[in-house]
């Protein structure tokens, strides 16, 4: 006899990142992990070398100088914040672990991130993953489809706005109309880590429905725009009744110290925030232009990503993919989420997007 995990480990594939390296290739430009191609503040470069003196401190352990800048920025109150040293997939994690019992339905979309099945299966509760539609080639969360998929045994609805890997959003009353249709127990989370790239006026990250509705969490991230992927800073605002429940059971100490001065000064620097912002504005639309005029879908999107759609034929995904390796440049490949006829391409330096554009039109002119 050995000891056995709980039901649904093992029914579990762990999560992989985007691949780093291309083998042979001495000059390698990765765009499979939507990191920014401007790095981090200058003022966060700063703060993280100020840390190293405090590096054999105990941080605060509610993270509560990040909580204020957090707060003060967005105009929230600092108590209904919880930080993460672990991204905000620890987060998601989290509220899966506090709030599911086995048994429990857990409502996503068929493309959605991959931790909300990971995190449903790891507390014996039941995934179900509804379809999403095309409209105007754009792959959609389907909110009919979601509420169509509400049962009694219904626990927790993920939704991330902007989603991973398709890029497309839920403006803000198709999410209050999701969440007008919701029973009263249901938590919804809105994952939101891309909500900084979005400029489209119908959209909201899900902030005022965390302020309005005590069953609403709203998920943030530092790991995108903020260029900080290499320290996963994550947050998330929510009832001071969710963030009691998640106190409870996070980590003690789990926003080290470092990561809390490098957030506040991250914050601080609206120069390079904006920067990228606009940096992502230019690039965005020129690549999914310049691969479209190779004869390829690419979808519109909304976050600093492109889902590009290859034939299932001849010139496909996995043929595409091997020829940028080959040359180079890594995408991400989206089988794992439902769409083996895709790659996502991050958006990356100039150099780095004009070189993956012209070897994307050598592959489909050749």
């Amino acid at each position: 006899m050995t000891p056995e995990p709980k039901p649904g480990i093992l029914d579990i594939s762990p999560y992989v990142g985007g691949r780093a390296s291309a083998p042979g290739v001495a000059k390698v430009f990765k765009l499979s992990s939507n990191e920014s191609p401007l790095g981090p503040s200058p003022k966060a470069l700063a703060a993280l070398d100020e840390a190293k003196a405090s590096l054999s401190l105990y941080p605060e352990g509610s993270a509560r100088p990040l909580r204020e800048a957090i707060a003060e920025f967005h105009k929230l109150d600092p108590a209904r914040i919880v930080t993460s040293g672990d991204g905000s997939d620890a987060l998601l994690t989290l509220l899966a672990n506090a709030y599911l019992r086995p048994g429990d339905e857990v409502v996503f979309s068929e493309h959605a991130f991959l931790v909300y099945k990971i995190a449903t299966l790891a507390n014996s509760a039941v995934p179900v993953m509804v379809p999403e539609k095309t409209t105007n080639s754009v792959i959609k969360v389907d909110v009919d489809a979601m509420l169509a998929a509400i049962t009694p045994k219904t626990r927790m609805v993920y939704i991330a706005n902007p989603n991973n890997p398709t890029g497309s959003y839920l403006n803000r009353d198709e999410m209050a109309r999701l969440h007008a249709g919701l029973p009263e127990d249901v938590l919804l989370v809105i994952d939101a880590a891309y909500s900084e790239y979005v400029t489209a006026k119908d959209y909201e990250a899900g902030m005022e429905m965390s302020l309005r509705h005590p069953n609403v969490v709203m998920t943030r991230t530092f790991s995108k725009l903020y260029g900080l992927a290499g320290l996963r800073i994550g947050w998330m605002h929510a009832s001071a009744q969710v963030c009691d429940a998640i106190n409870r059971i996070r980590g003690p100490f789990n926003t080290s110290l470092m990561q809390q001065l490098v957030g506040v000064a991250a914050l601080k620097d609206r120069e390079h925030f904006w920067a990228a912002v606009q940096h992502n504005n230019q690039w965005l639309p020129w690549i999914t232009a310049e691969i479209r005029k190779a004869g390829l879908r690419v979808d519109d999107g909304s976050a600093n990503f492109v889902l590009i759609h290859f034939p299932k034929d001849g010139k496909t995904a996995r043929a595409a993919d091997d020829f940028l390796m080959k040359n180079g440049v890594i995408l991400r490949g989206v089988g794992n989420y439902g769409l083996p006829d895709c790659l996502r391409m991050t958006v990356g330096t100039e150099e780095q997007n004009r070189t993956a554009v012209s070897l994307i039109q050598q592959f489909m002119a050749a």
